[in-house]
């Protein structure tokens, strides 16, 4: 095989992954003004429905033009050489393949944020600001943006210089040492992240005592559940939309409330929605996510050491001096098309969970405002109520609202 195959091949996969997410999309928007189900009436009245009809179009619109944009731009910098330019511009710094490495990612990095940046402005400040949603400032979103690349650059950093220097090293066997580096800051990050991340974005304050806390601590101990850490988190310094989410294991396991969702759900709905994210660590949810990213991560690193090496790599993608930060580039893209196997197999079985989280939750506390939560959470976030299908199965990690309520209904 010649590099110019393998570009071929690279630039086809691009073609064909853009081609079939715009059918996806199209075929969604065509489902955009059916009638709303039966069971799912009361969620939104006439008026809120035309709202989230309208939002779902402009999302959809702007879809189309932000990712065409981006296809656009992928072609152009992979025919015109871009990813030769920029490891020039890194070799002329340095010679050292760390140093090589990291200025080569951090320019592709800094590029692609002010490329994405006005995108993700007007989104912000446009689109979620006419629909209500946006509570985000102009300094907050700065901020965000600065403590983001700052977290990439020293966190990213040190992992790709560790295995670019393990590669150094011992060449083929350095997928194990990868491996092993990755492993242990995906646990860390998942004991953790509550705990040393999420302050750096947003104010994370106990649950103060009261019948919203007696409830839950009530019903923690009617499952056999130690709960202890239970946080609510300034969502709305950012949105409107309202989220919960359970993160840790162990001693660091704890539940983390939106604001937004403590103001808008009922006491009830609240405890309802908690025993959903129980039923995830009850039934082993976690554990299997986080022991089946850690495998998924190990074969696709042997699978990199073995074709790592190939100068083929780096010349498919126009670049003369083959490297290894160069071949990550290269591979990323021809492993793409594995990786959306993987997302949909992981997607489908998300949907089994969340079935059987909400199953938990009925079975050990009630059905009914769980169902009532999860219908004012989609009404509060416009969500549409009638996706279509094959839109489903390909990007959905929970089932939609009228499979849920239909679940629950059982």
């Amino acid at each position: 095989m010649t590099a110019q195959t393998l570009f071929y091949i690279i630039i086809s996969i691009i073609v064909i992954n853009f081609a079939i997410d715009k059918i996806l999309d199209a075929l969604n928007a065509k489902h955009y003004d059916d009638a709303i189900p039966q069971e799912l009436n009361d969620v939104y009245d006439e008026a809120e429905y035309k709202k989230s009809q309208v939002y779902k179009k402009t999302n959809y619109k702007f879809g189309i033009f932000s990712s065409t944009f981006s296809f656009i731009l992928t072609l152009a910098f992979l025919y015109f050489d871009g990813f030769e330019i920029v490891d020039n511009i890194a070799r002329h710094y340095t010679e050292n393949p760390i140093g090589i490495g990291l200025i080569f990612f951090g320019i592709i990095m800094i590029g692609g944020d002010i490329i994405s940046t006005p995108f993700s402005v007007y989104k912000t400040f446009v689109i979620e600001e006419k629909f209500g949603f946006n509570k985000t400032t102009v300094k907050t979103f700065i901020i965000d943006k600065l403590k983001g690349l700052l977290m990439m650059a020293l966190l990213g950093g040190s992992i790709l210089a560790l295995i670019i220097w393990f590669y150094q090293q011992t060449q083929d066997q350095f997928w194990l040492y990868a491996w092993g580096i990755v492993t242990v800051f995906t646990i860390f990050m998942n004991l953790f992240y509550a705990r040393l991340i999420v302050p750096l974005f947003n104010k994370q304050t106990p649950l103060e005592d009261g019948t919203l806390r007696e409830q839950i601590s009530e019903y923690a101990q009617s499952v056999g559940f130690s709960l202890k850490n239970i946080f609510v988190i300034d969502g709305s310094k950012r949105s409107t939309k309202a989220n919960a989410y359970f993160s840790g294991f162990g001693s660091e396991k704890r539940i983390t409330l939106y604001d937004t969702l403590v103001n808008d759900l009922e006491e009830e709905e609240i405890v309802a929605v908690l025993a959903h994210e129980v039923g995830h660590y009850k039934r082993n949810h976690i554990i299997f996510n986080l022991a089946t990213s850690i495998v998924l991560t190990g074969i696709m690193l042997f699978v990199l050491s073995v074709f790592i090496s190939n100068p083929l790599l780096s010349n498919a993608i126009g670049v003369e001096t083959p490297s290894f930060h160069v071949g990550l580039i290269a591979f990323g893209l021809l492993y793409s098309p594995i990786s959306e196997l993987i997302g949909l197999a992981m997607n489908y079985i998300s949907r089994k969970f969340e079935y059987q989280a909400d199953d938990y939750a009925k079975n050990t506390f009630k059905a009914e405002p769980l169902i009532t939560s999860l219908k004012k959470l989609s009404k509060n976030s416009l969500s549409n109520l009638t996706p279509h299908p094959s839109y489903v199965w390909m990007h959905y990690s929970h089932p939609t609202l009228l499979e849920r309520v239909r679940n629950l209904k059982k």
